[in-house]
Parts: C-alpha cells; structure tokens; sequence
C-alpha cells in the first residue's frame, strides 16, 4: 500500500487542512512531515471553526490515526494549547494521536533567538512568524537538539539547561534588547513537557512501514507550501524545513517508492504572507478585493495576505518538483464577480521572455506576462456538482489543466468540508 501527499503549491495558506479534513474518511492515518506551530490549518464544519498549527488535520474524525512525524518541530506550549482546544470539543485524542519520538522539540530561548534574529535585520526581516523554528531546526543540523524522545530519559533537564545556557550566550552576539522573563517562560514550557508525556511517543517510521506492510491507507499531510521550501522556494523568503513532496520521504521515514497519489493544493489565485518577491501580486481594486472576499489572514499570525493573479510559471514549477498527481483548486467563489480574469503565464527574465521558474524572481528581474479570461457573476457556494459551475470556470480550469498536465479533481466553493465539488 502507497503513501499518498497533500502538498501546497504556493506560498502556503491553500486550504490544505480543509482538504485533509475532507480526504480522511478515506484514510487509516494522517500523518504531519514537516513545520511546526508556524503553520495554521483551519477546518470549518457543522458551524464551527478549527484552527490547528501542529496536529494533523484528521484529528476530528473518529477513525483516523494521527501521526506528528519527525520532521515536525514541536513548541510544548501550543501544542497545550492545541490539546486544550480539543479537550472544549470533546475530542479523543489520547488514542489517536502518536508523536515520533525523534521530532525536536522548540525551547523557549529558539523563540527568543528567533525575535532577535528577525529584529536585527531590520528593513532585511523575511517575515519569520517568531514562533522559534528557524532556530529549532538550526539545532538540528547542527546536532544540538533536543527530541521528544529525549523527555524519557532521565538526564532531560540537564540537556535542557546546556543548550538554554548556549542560546542565551547567542542572545548577545545580536546586540538587540529582547525583553523577556525566562523564569515565566520555563514554567509555560514545563506545564507543555507534562501535557505532552500524557500521549504516547512511537519510533514513527517502524510505525508507518508496518503499517503499509498492513496495507493501511495513509495520507502525509504537508504545512506551508511548496514556493516556501528551504530548497527549491523563494531563498531566503522560506520557511526552514523541505515542504516540497520529498520532504514527506525524510519527514517519516518513508522510502520514495512508497509514495503513490501527490495532491497539489493550490488557491484559484495567489497569495503570499510577509516578506518576499511575487510577480503577479496586485496593488489595485483587483488585490483589495481578492483579500477582502477571500478573508486573506494569515490563520497563525492574523497578518493581511498580499493578493495577486494566478502565477502558472509558479505553479508549474511545484507541479514538477513535487511530481504532482492532482489538482486541487481552492477559493473558486472568490473570484465571482470579476469581469476579467489573469493568468500569469510568463515572465520577462533579464530581457527575455521565459517560461520556468528561475533563480531569481526579484521585481528588478522579472515582469510577468499574462493570458486573460472572461469571469463569472453566479455565487459558486450553494452549488454541488460540477455540472452546476459556470462555463467560464469551467474554462479556467481546463486552461490550467492544459498547461499543467495534471487534471483538477476538486473545487472548493467555500471554507466549509461541504463546499467542495469533485470532477
């Protein structure tokens, strides 16, 4: 039995949690490969809104295993937090959800050195989410870290007080005033550690092999997006860890010839938070629309969402790189009521015109080209069946077909689980 990949293709927010959420049903586990609490996956069903930053998205359905895999870092006062939510909700997590032992744990002083770090680069900042995972995942390859499975020896907190002493001695080199109460932060970060024991830790990759040799249906459900990875994203306007479809391989302990279905997540438009180049953002009525209807906040942070035209040179790229093998389209009601559509289907690059993704997409590099599309008026969210969509959607979505390759098998007409058509 495959693995199958949930993956966003832009700069993250794509509404992957919704499509987790709604893919479920058909899976045994769930498992998360990658980020941490810098991700906000929101789910909206049955009148009620969910946001999670490290739980898989699954973790509403009764049947589901969930997994946190080792490539997720984990902040323990969040994920209190997360749990607490769950706890208003009345959800089981206790048997349903399974953290590796191997991923690394965010102290306290990761958020600090975070916040320093991103201050003292003043106009130069990338727009951290100061959550401590750039930091964390800092300690990690550079063989530092502390893992969850390190919370079962009996040494923990003297591994703890050595690599707190090591980043507070980094705290001076950034000559910046942070101010914080370290005493304070401990006790949150303790109360998290207690919580946290209170599920069970599993080696995860022995878990997820013998769990495909039991022919159990599994779904990797990746965080941020595919325009954001450490590698192959917008360097250095990226988030610290591989959330392109590799990443699931490293991220559970899962060889590549298990992987079998990679769904590619993407917005009917383009949407980028904080710092970064974005060729086809927009500053007109267009861009202030698009944000205004499609609520564009970031679900983590609450900071405003830069909008722009569908970057089909972007996507492209995240459909190769990723080897994707659907397309999911998100936010199609959006775009109701626009006269004309844009879709970006090239770049002018140093002079000449291009058609893939270069090195360096900065405004004095690039200026987009785009092909243009008649728009829709009819209210996209009480219909039910691709034979309700409008015509001109559906043409949309053919042209984005064409280009890609790839067919579109969802589109989502709304933020609830019920608002999704499938082709």
């Amino acid at each position: 039995m495959a693995v199958d990949l949930l993956l966003g293709l832009q700069w993250g927010d794509e509404g992957k949690g919704k499509i987790v959420d709604v893919l479920t049903t058909n899976y045994d586990i769930i498992a998360r490969f990658q980020g941490g609490p810098n991700a906000g996956h929101t789910l909206i069903f049955d009148g009620h809104k969910h946001v999670l930053h490290t739980i898989p998205s699954g973790i509403f359905h009764k049947t589901a295993l969930n997994v946190v895999g080792n490539g997720v870092v984990i902040d323990p006062v969040i994920f209190k937090k997360e749990l607490e939510n769950l706890d208003k909700h009345k959800v089981d997590y206790t048997t349903k959800l399974l953290i590796s032992r191997k991923a690394h744990l965010i102290l306290p002083t990761h958020r600090l050195l975070d916040a320093a770090s991103e201050t003292s680069k003043g106009k130069a900042k990338i727009g951290s989410t100061l959550k401590g995972i750039g930091p964390t995942y800092m300690d990690k390859t550079g063989r530092n870290g502390m893992r969850v499975g390190d919370l079962e020896l009996e040494n923990w907190k003297e591994k703890y007080h050595a690599l707190t002493a090591k980043h507070l001695g980094m705290l001076d080199y950034f000559n910046i005033k942070i101010e914080y109460n370290l005493e304070e932060l401990e006790a949150e970060f303790d109360k998290g550690i207690e919580k946290l024991k209170t599920l069970q830790f599993i080696d995860s990759e022995e878990f997820l092999n013998q769990a495909i040799k039991q022919n159990k249906t599994i779904l990797a459900e990746g965080a941020q997006g595919s325009l954001l990875d450490i590698d192959f994203g917008t360097y250095p306007f990226v988030t610290s860890s591989n959330t392109t479809a590799a990443g699931a391989c490293t991220g559970l302990g899962v060889a590549p010839n298990k992987i079998g279905e990679v769904y590619g997540i993407f917005k009917a438009y383009t949407t980028r938070v904080g710092s970064g180049p974005f060729p086809t953002e927009l500053f007109d009525e267009d861009g202030k629309e698009m944000a205004k209807v499609g609520q564009e906040f970031g679900a983590t942070t609450g900071r405003p969402r830069r909008c722009g035209w569908l970057d089909l040179v972007a996507l492209k790229y995240a459909v190769d790189v990723n080897g994707v093998t659907q397309l999911m389209m998100m936010k199609g009601d959006v775009l109701s009521g626009f006269d004309t559509l844009k879709i970006c289907t090239s770049y002018n690059y140093k002079g000449k015109e291009i058609s893939h993704f270069p090195y360096n997409i900065e405004p004095e590099n690039v200026s987009v080209n785009y092909s243009e599309f008649k728009g829709w008026d009819e209210d996209l969210t009480k219909m039910t069946s691709a034979e309700q969509l409008p015509k001109n959607l559906i043409d949309y979505v053919a042209f984005i077909e064409k280009e890609t390759g790839v067919p579109v098998k969802i589109v989502s007409v709304g933020p609830d689980r019920k608002q999704t058509i499938v082709r």
